[in-house]
């Protein structure tokens, strides 16, 4: 007997699975993301020391860069077994692996210490944590996404999906709170290992709750139904990419706007007010907080707003945002007061969760279950190469030839055009049973 929407949606423990994947999320961005904001605000000073501050601060985004570039491989990796064996165990292990990298980074010797070894040191641990994050999200989301029907997957998701600006919440609190409470000598010197080590909290939290959850009734019957079947399987990840190019491509430029925003507003600007404006360091990081509390708020809603009116509209609303944004974004930043530099990251971070906020109910819409984690993660992860992995770098570069905003503000008006392009060429799937086949 096939497992029909309306049984998905009563399925009990939906409020501990939701709990279960906003943990991990929370976890997993608190950790990429306080690198981040590390390497804008310390890295660039202990680890690639050198005399010109911006030459130092692009080879902090540098090594920023590499745990992108491990995330397609990461979400290969564990999209393969995630639809093998199970979204769980991928899970936990990605977890484990990004908390440890974490406590680790927040061990490490400067150069001061140990010379080149020490950026040696970082990078790696950078890897591990951007093959760990890679497998993250299309699980966590998956977890979640598989077993509500479409009239309530964006909001449900996009609850789970709360949990990145929650955990930048985390990391840009901590990092705010010490700022607040240090002189820049001692948080060099000292302060900024803190938030890392903290991480081991968030790891027991996550790993915890996460043993509590199992996999949805959905891909039990679909891995059962393959195991009947008794025919070799493919790779999961080649078979995406056979009988899903489309949806790769559009789900892929869809993520684009959203992944480059975002490591714009939360990363470079803290090299853009602090080392460009001349701004304060704990200014800066306290209108973060502010915004990142509002957009745990925007996400679930433009999410709920997606259930009612579609993917496609919410999306194209935080595409056209976007781009119409980022025009005011550097203007308000160059202004220099709280209040307005408040007011410009709360923008670009409401019209982020716009494009956030729908996406992994979106992108579980455009596979089937067989192969759903690996065509999540390759269509998330692929465009992190070109996005999110050198948007800090490429908008630091273009502040150095330029000097100002404007050229940054380019940048991101034509990776919204590229994500309106492909939201407009999609198909609606906001009310797919994803017990469906997409061929049925």
């Amino acid at each position: 007997m096939s497992i029909t929407e309306s049984h998905l949606a009563t399925r009990p423990g939906l409020g501990r699975v939701v709990v279960a994947s906003a943990a991990g999320m929370t976890l997993e961005a608190y950790d990429f993301l306080l690198y981040g904001s590390a390497a804008a605000l310390v890295f660039n000073h202990l680890f690639f020391p050198s005399d010109d501050p911006l030459v130092g601060t692009m080879l902090a985004f540098l090594s920023y860069a590499l745990g992108f570039f491990a995330r397609p491989l990461g979400g290969i990796v564990f999209g393969h077994f995630g639809d093998r064996i199970g979204r769980k165990p991928l899970l936990i292990v990605s977890l484990l692996l990004m908390g440890g990298a974490t406590v680790a980074i927040g061990l490490l010797p400067t150069y001061a210490a140990v010379g080149a070894w020490a950026a040696v040191l970082l990078c790696t641990l950078r890897l591990v944590q951007g093959f760990a994050l890679g497998g993250e999200w299309g699980g966590a989301m998956l977890l979640v996404a598989e077993r509500v029907p479409g009239r309530r997957r964006g909001t449900w998701t996009a609850i789970a999906e709360a949990g990145i600006p929650l955990g930048n919440l985390l990391a840009t609190g901590v990092l705010a709170l010490l700022a607040a409470v240090q002189d820049d000598a001692t948080f060099l010197a000292w302060g900024w290992r803190v938030p890392f080590l903290l991480s081991a909290v968030l790891l027991v939290v996550g790993f915890w709750v996460r043993q509590r959850v199992e996999d949805a009734p959905l891909f039990h019957e679909a891995r059962a139904a393959a195991e009947r079947a008794e025919q070799p399987r493919a790779v999961p990840a080649l078979q995406v990419l056979r009988r899903y190019p489309r949806q790769v491509l559009i789900a892929a430029a869809a993520r684009l706007t959203e992944n480059i925003t975002y490591y714009v507003v939360t990363a470079f600007v803290i090299v853009y007010v602090v080392e460009h404006n001349g701004g304060n360091k704990a200014l800066v990081l306290s209108a973060l907080v502010v915004a990142n509390l509002v957009q745990i708020a925007a996400t679930p809603l433009f999410g709920a707003l997606s259930d009612r009116i579609g993917r496609r509209p919410v999306l194209l609303i935080g595409a056209l945002g976007t781009a119409a944004w980022t025009f005011a974004f550097f203007p308000l930043l160059d202004a220099g007061s709280a209040l307005l530099v408040t007011v410009a990251m709360v923008g670009g971070l409401v019209f982020h969760s716009a494009l956030y906020g729908p996406q992994a109910a979106f992108f579980a819409e455009q596979f089937d279950t067989d192969v759903r984690y690996s065509g999540m993660s390759l269509a998330a992860q692929l465009p992190t190469l070109i996005g999110g992995s050198i948007a800090p770098f490429v908008a630091t570069a273009l502040l150095a030839l330029f000097g100002s905003g404007t050229a940054v503000a380019v940048y991101v008006a034509i990776a919204a055009a590229i994500t309106t392009v492909a939201v407009a060429l999609a198909r609606e799937t906001y009310r797919r049973d994803l017990a469906q086949s997409t061929t049925a």
